[in-house]
């Protein structure tokens, strides 16, 4: 059912199109929320998604956009107002992930790294704020973020410098808009992996299970509607970040 703090708004979501992008876009279309669905090259997944959700009679687009580089990230929120006009949340949730050891890492991979985690979600954020209209950001981080992750370097340091570029946001975009973050834990295995990749690491959070795109969905939700939450990271991740931990 839509609820009323929703209904009626526009959604830009970054790597949409799949895995909890997907699940978010769905979400957010059940409630009553006109969603974007960004993609970069996932052009087929992205579009039957938005057809989809127009057939279950929510209302969506596609857009296309490189996240690479800070121009396609300009060009990007100008389609996203030329299709859909105001736009009133923006869900930066698209990510790379480099398997890559400190020594191993590449001026290269931090850059493309940084610019998608980083570069990306800031200059959406300036545009997103230049409307002058009330919203809401979130920006979707990881678990990792408060511990080390030995074998994804360029992707760990990006992913801690979005979860500090959150709370900075917070404090510049306030009062009109409302920044957050949602640290997702042990949710999906990663590209090339089942899961029991997932059930091995089960025991490393203090419920000791693995969680689901619902729980990411609901904290989502919990974000956008609660009006007096901002500069606040939502650890969705059995309490790993409780335990600390070196990744090998």
């Amino acid at each position: 059912m839509a609820t009323e703090r929703l209904a009626g708004k526009t959604a830009l979501i970054t790597g949409a199109g799949k895995r909890l992008g997907a699940a978010m876009s769905i979400a957010l279309a059940k409630q009553g929320v006109r969603v974007l669905i960004h993609y970069n090259h996932g052009e087929k997944a992205a579009e039957e998604l938005a057809q989809r959700l127009i057939a279950a009679g929510g209302k969506a687009a596609v857009v296309q956009g490189d996240l690479s580089n800070g121009d396609g990230a300009k060009a990007l929120m100008d389609r996203a107002f030329t299709q859909f006009g105001a736009i009133h949340i923006l869900i930066n949730n698209a990510s790379i992930f480099h398997q890559m050891t400190f020594m191993e890492s590449t001026e290269k991979a931090v850059a493309e790294n940084m610019a998608v985690h980083v570069i990306a979600p800031l200059l959406l954020g300036q545009a997103f704020a230049a409307q002058g209209l009330s919203g809401s950001i979130i920006n979707m981080i990881d678990t990792r973020v408060m511990d080390y992750d030995f074998n994804h370097v360029p992707y760990h340091m990006s992913k801690k410098a979005l979860h500090s570029l959150t709370k900075m946001m917070a404090v510049e975009f306030a009062p009109l808009l409302r920044v957050n973050a949602v640290a997702p834990g042990l949710i999906l295995p990663p590209a090339g992996q089942d899961e029991s990749y997932l059930e091995q690491l089960k025991s490393s959070n203090p419920l000791n299970r693995v969680g689901s795109a619902d729980d990411i969905v609901r904290a989502v939700l919990y974000l956008l509607e609660s009006d007096f939450v901002t500069g606040q990271t939502l650890f969705v991740d059995g309490g790993r970040h409780l335990r600390g931990r070196m990744y090998e």
